[in-house]
Formats: structure tokens, sequence, C-alpha cells
């Protein structure tokens, strides 16, 4: 794997970790030196980074390895049973959008609403139209917006990163009332085919904890690869259920 020469880091402490309560986080954050042109993001991608507004980063925490970056090879990809399911129920029930992401009070709400309905807020103050943009949009020129409507309503959001051959899923996030459309599966549903009509091979998943009850789902999607001792490793699904 090659070395990434293109960053420099600006924050590099220590914290309680979100995913692990018990463990210290160590995620520098680094900003790029240049511009970030989709192949430069493959290699990020490939590297184990994620986005967080204008920063990129990746984990280097002093005692604990339970954060594995996740992809699928869209070109693999199949299926379970629910996640056919919730493929037919959304492309029924539902209109998806794709644009340039865009802050507004209804996408603001819809943060926060699914922030505080999945208790993912960790008794924070509710996130602003500032909030919003520092975590979610970039200033990179990277990203896309998938939107989901429910008869005229917007229900949930997914930004999404391009890269030459890769897509990364940033951020999903859906109005709790409609978790009966499964928002959540069917935004993935849709990034993989997205990537596979523009020709991209990979979609990047994001961490995955396996005792994270919010992040572990990401293990239902397969055959993926996870990066492991800076390695990537295919792992079967051990079910199609």
């Amino acid at each position: 794997m090659h070395e990434i020469d293109f960053l420099r880091v600006v924050v590099d402490d220590t914290d309680v970790c979100s995913y692990l309560p018990d463990q210290t986080a160590r995620m520098p954050l680094s900003l790029p030196v240049g511009e970030i042109t989709a192949g430069r993001l493959d290699q990020l991608l490939a590297a184990g980074y994620r986005r967080a507004g204008s920063f990129f980063y990746r984990t280097k925490c002093p005692s604990c390895v339970a954060c594995q970056p996740l992809r699928l090879d869209v070109t693999e990809f199949r299926p379970r049973r629910s996640q056919r399911r919730a493929q037919k129920l959304g492309d029924r029930e539902l209109v998806t959008r794709v644009g340039q992401p865009t802050v507004d009070q209804q996408r603001v709400e819809l943060f926060n609403r699914h922030r505080y309905g999945r208790n993912l807020d960790r008794g924070e103050p509710p996130a602003n139209s500032s909030d919003y943009r520092a975590f979610l949009l970039s200033p990179h020129g990277i990203a896309l917006e998938l939107s989901l409507w429910y008869r005229d309503q917007l229900i949930a959001i997914s930004i999404t990163d391009v890269g030459a051959t890769s897509l990364s899923a940033v951020y999903c996030f859906f109005h709790p009332d409609f978790s009966w459309l499964s928002p959540g599966t069917y935004s993935i549903v849709r990034q993989i085919d997205l990537a596979k009509t523009s020709s991209r091979r990979w979609l990047y998943l994001g961490m995955y904890v396996a005792d994270n009850r919010h992040l572990r789902y990401k293990a239902r999607y397969g055959p993926h690869q996870r990066l492991i001792e800076r390695k990537w490793q295919e792992f079967f699904s051990s079910s199609q259920k």
C-alpha cells in the first residue's frame, strides 16, 4: 500500500472513543496539500481514510484496532433477500434525486431528527447550518447528495464522495418515522447502482466495528473487503436472509 504524501496532520489528540466508550481514540485530522483529484481520493480511500468536512482521517488508536474500513466490489455484490425487499419497496415508494450537496433548514432538521431519534447526539446540542456544512460538505468538490423523497417529503440524505474508480458513503441520515421504508438500506443499494452505472468498481461504507450496534450492519453487505493490518481481506456473508 502506497504512503500518502499529500496530507498534512493539523490536529492529533486522543479522546474517548465514540464507537467503543471504554477505549481511547486517536484519529489525526489531516488537510490536503494541493487539489484532491478523483484519483487522489481513490488513493485515500484505499489507504483507509475517511472524510469529515475539509479533513481526512484514519484511526491510529493506542490500544485498539476494532475499526476496520469496509468496501464493496459492486461487480461482485450479491444482495440478501432483505436487501432485495428493501430495493423493491424503495423503487416503488421513493424518488431518488442526485445533485450537489446543499444546506437548508429541512436538511438540518432531518439531520437532527436522525441524531436524536437514534441516540447519536452524545448529549450535544442540535446542529445548526454551520455545523452541517462543516461536517458534511466538501470544499474539495468531490461530493454528491442522494436524497430520498416519499410523496414529496424529504426522508433521507446520503452524502457520497466521488473518485475515479470508487464512491464513498460519507454519511447517511433519515427520518426515524420512515424506518418502515428501510431508507438506510435503500440508500446503500442506490449508491451501489450509481457506482455500477458510472463504471466505478468500489463503494466504501466507512468503518465496521463488530461491537458497535450502529456500525456492525455493514457486514451484512457482501461479499466485502475489510482493511486489516494494512491489507484488504475478503469476507463472505454467512447468510442471505
